[in-house]
């Protein structure tokens, strides 16, 4: 509703107001002064030299000029560029269970987990929290400890209900 309304105020009497802007005076370049270019030729006649000097090459300023010598350095980044060549020393792990994938194998490092074992380990704590610890399970995936106790309380795996199939076929005989 409050589109309608700023849409009938903004379009309110536009060709008006168009026309107006259009029909107003552009305003225009500064000029240029007239006798510029006539002061400027008179002076060139008077003294002569002047286009000499200016066009001449002044060793004394050119050796000068190859005296001065700017040293620049670059800052350091903060942030350290990882080095291609160089392999990295992380420790890297087997996937655990059986959802091994031959055409998509991962390497795992320690500390962290696939999607797809996160859901497998929170499953198994929701089945059985009593044998799959927060404990038990930092040590099986080799995850800290408070992570894998923050991974327990905020999230939670999907539950699939299936109905029995007596329900289904009442739910339709019932039209």
């Amino acid at each position: 509703m409050g589109a309608r309304v700023t849409r009938a105020f903004r379009n309110f009497n536009l060709e008006n107001r168009a026309e107006r802007e259009i029909s107003k005076e552009k305003p225009s370049a500064a000029p240029m002064h007239p006798r510029t270019r006539t002061l400027i030729l008179e002076e060139v006649r008077r003294h002569p030299e002047l286009e000499e000097i200016v066009k001449r090459k002044d060793d004394k300023l050119l050796t000068l000029l190859k005296e001065v010598y700017v040293e620049s350095k670059d800052p350091v980044p903060h942030v350290r560029v990882k080095d291609a060549s160089i392999p990295q020393s992380t420790e890297l792990r087997l996937l655990k269970g059986n959802h091994f994938n031959l055409m998509a194998s991962q390497n795992i490092p320690k500390g962290k987990i696939s999607v797809v074992e996160a859901l497998t380990l929170l499953n198994n704590h929701k089945r059985s929290p009593e044998t799959w610890t927060a404990e038990k399970i930092a040590q099986e995936y080799y995850l800290e400890l408070r992570d894998v106790r923050s991974l327990l309380t905020f999230f939670i795996a999907f539950d699939v209900k299936v109905f029995p199939a007596d329900n289904t076929k009442k739910a339709i005989s019932s039209k």
